[in-house]
């Protein structure tokens, strides 16, 4: 297995990587994998799910993981991790990938700990043979409501797990209404290998601020003391379709949008690139974040109300890339820096204003970008806090 000698331990990553095939789980996943392989765990990953995959090609899911691992598996293999991963599709005529099942079992029993990132892998009898079950939210609100309102299925899931951690940085603090009930919830951000998107240029002509989202969600509103809090961003970014009439600068939308919708973007002058397109390659998700002047990009409605603190693990890969980012506010500004390098925006004054700023001073807002990135979200430190708050 290579000549790699661990120190501090064996553990798993669960989380999503086969299960949607695409850069931005993909990079996601790597930093995780990567950053507790250099604090010198013996790191494997692995998805052993009842569920069916995500397939791209039809935008639908699909009992056939075998493309998906196509996809991703090499990646994996690229970055040292040859013999430490494993797919198990524990449904009626599932496959199992990479490592076979008896050794998929085989280390349930023989690792420390396993880190249920996304909170995705649902815990079966086979799984308690690991002594510590570690849960990573990175989806914050939803859970805390359901908890909160007595959802059994969601108690069962939280309470299954020793330790949670949440993207919820604000939580606790006076201005959020997250209900925090029966667990408790540690603050923890994305990890970014800073080396991954080491970036000494400046975009070309014309570089736009872009992002990469979902238009549209349906399904995850929620209900909560008789309100409704959205999931879908469409609505957030319809509040400020006009910003382009406003500035002279570039924007492009990396979103699947048809129709209408389309139609209205275009109509304000929003680029629009097709997000599987562009997320097949990770090459291609690279470039479109360091070539971009900066990130704009909007929040859920459910993080923005309730002020959560949700921060997004694309805009950390941004900040690492040296690029500005601005951003609606969640309450993140109570655990990050904000006004030079990371904006936060409530209002189009708001985003005017960070625009002007960036103008103004460039250079100045890319390097410290880099330096939020790099106090705030590098890996080695974001996984060496969560480890030790673990006790691992």
């Amino acid at each position: 297995m290579g000549a790699f000698q661990p120190s501090r331990g064996k553990v798993i990553v669960f989380g999503i990587l086969f299960w949607f095939p695409l850069a931005g789980v993909t990079y996601q996943f790597l930093h995780f994998l990567l950053g507790l392989r250099r604090l010198g765990y013996d790191v494997y990953y692995i998805e052993d799910s009842g569920r069916w995959v995500y397939d791209p090609d039809r935008n639908d899911l699909s009992p056939d993981a075998s493309k998906n691992i196509e996809a991703v598996a090499p990646i994996l293999e690229a970055y040292g991790f040859k013999d430490r991963w494993g797919f198990r599709g524990d449904y009626p005529g599932g496959q199992c990938y990479g490592l076979d099942e008896a050794k998929i079992l085989q280390l349930y029993g023989e690792v420390d700990a396993c880190l249920n990132v996304t909170g995705s892998q649902e815990l079966r009898a086979e799984h308690r043979a690991c002594p510590r079950h570690i849960y990573v939210e990175t989806d914050p609100v939803a859970g805390q409501i359901l908890v909160a309102q007595g959802d059994q299925d969601m108690i069962n899931t939280l309470a299954g797990h020793d330790t949670h951690f949440s993207y919820g940085g604000n939580f606790g603090q006076p201005d959020c209404l997250v209900p925090l009930e029966r667990f408790t919830w540690l603050p923890t951000v994305q990890p970014v290998l800073l080396d991954l998107w080491d970036n000494q240029s400046l975009p070309g002509a014309d570089p736009c601020f872009n992002t990469i989202a979902t238009w549209q969600n349906q399904g995850k509103d929620i209900v909560f003391n008789g309100e409704t809090y959205y999931w879908s961003k469409d609505r957030e970014f319809r509040k400020f379709i006009d910003l382009p009439s406003y500035c002279p600068h570039n924007f492009e939308l990396a979103v699947g949008v048809e129709g209408r919708d389309r139609q209205l973007l275009e109509a304000h002058r929003w680029k629009l690139t097709d997000p599987v397109d562009l997320s097949r390659d990770m090459a291609s998700y690279h470039d479109f974040i360091v070539n971009s002047r900066g990130e704009f990009t909007v929040a859920k409605d459910q993080n923005i109300r309730l002020r959560s603190g949700w921060f997004s693990d694309r805009s950390a890969c941004y900040l690492a890339a040296g690029r500005p980012v601005i951003t609606q506010d969640t309450g993140f500004g109570s655990y990050l820096p904000t006004g030079k390098g990371l904006f936060s925006f409530q209002t189009r004054e708001d985003i005017l204003a960070a625009l002007e700023e960036i103008s103004t001073d460039y250079q100045g807002n890319c390097e410290a970008a880099r330096e939020i990135a790099a106090e705030y979200f590098a890996a080695e430190k974001v996984l060496a806090s969560l480890m030790s708050r673990a006790g691992l």
